[in-house]
């Protein structure tokens, strides 16, 4: 079977977080040896803009205008990978970088999202209490919000909501409590009382089965450290009780590569400034290491 060698890119943003430690998850995971056990070429780091700590009046999202202007640089960055016959793989920084990674494909065709999520981030920025875009980003990234974020190019919406799959969220108390808008209805949504329902493989098979259509030109992998259990995974700024195991999510990994319709991935907001022990990154290395092997299948 031909493969596709890993690339990892590196885009250590927080522009989409009041708090900062998430920066530092591509040198953790890179002192960890995660570039060397799945054969990865180091493909360059991302400079970020600077912060700002006050929301964007206009549109209630902090550092608005600079996720909007930084997020081409970072599609430019997936798109070299890609150029090169490559699998990219991009470390971040929290969960705004999806727009970024959907921008690159959303140029070159229609692709769909697998989004690995222990929240399901659809916010809408006057719900969101602290207007931070990393509880918006699937929202923005399905073309729902302001336009400056929506409207990237000119291409809205950088992925259907039909071409996506919300997986492993279990986020629902946190979504009724603020007023999150609801998921669209041809969103397929795959949270995380559906996975223990279905079993993982089940489920997994089926996000695979949304997400390989013949008019999909592939689909690309968004992967947040907090769909993990949180006895397992406590180093992230938002925690929810419960997730998934690593077995459940180096499971879900193999399958969705398997398919060799997978395209690219991003692994975000793990902060190893709250990793105490070590434990959860050294895990979430060991998770990465095993899902991906050494090379991805084409």
């Amino acid at each position: 079977m031909p493969t596709r060698r890993y690339a990892i890119l590196e885009a250590p943003s927080t522009l989409g977080l009041s708090t900062d430690g998430v920066e530092r998850l591509p040198d953790r995971l890179l002192e960890l040896g995660l570039a060397d056990r799945i054969h990865a070429r180091r493909a360059g780091r991302l400079a970020v803009p600077s912060k700002d700590p006050k929301p964007d009046p206009a549109t209630l999202v902090l550092n608005a205008g600079a996720i909007a202007s930084w997020s081409p640089t970072l599609a430019d960055g997936v798109e070299k990978v890609l150029d090169a016959g490559e699998f990219p793989i991009v470390l971040g920084g929290d969960c705004t970088i999806v727009l970024g990674s959907m921008l690159a494909l959303r140029r070159r065709g229609r692709y769909g999202l697998f989004f690995i999520d222990g929240n399901a981030d659809f916010f809408q920025p006057e719900a969101e209490p602290n207007g931070e875009g990393a509880s918006m980003d699937l929202a923005l990234v399905t073309g729902h919000g302001p336009a400056l974020l929506t409207d990237l190019e000119g291409r809205r919406p950088l992925v259907r909501p039909e071409d996506t799959v919300a997986f492993a969220f279990r986020d629902h108390e946190d979504q009724a409590q603020f007023g999150s808008q609801p998921l669209p209805a041809e969103l397929m949504a795959c949270d995380l009382p559906t996975i223990r329902r279905l079993g993982v493989e089940a489920a997994t098979r089926a996000a695979i089965d949304h997400l390989t259509r013949a008019e999909l030109d592939g689909f690309f992998i968004h992967l947040d450290a907090d769909c993990l259990d949180d006895a397992i995974m406590p180093a992230v700024d938002f925690r929810v009780p419960g997730g998934l195991s690593w077995d459940e999510l180096s499971a879900a990994l193999r399958l969705v590569l398997a398919s060799g319709k997978a395209v690219g991935m991003e692994v975000t907001i793990y902060n190893p400034r709250l990793d105490e022990d070590g434990s959860a990154g050294s895990g979430l290395a060991a998770v990465l290491a095993v899902g991906l092997g050494t090379a991805a299948p084409a």
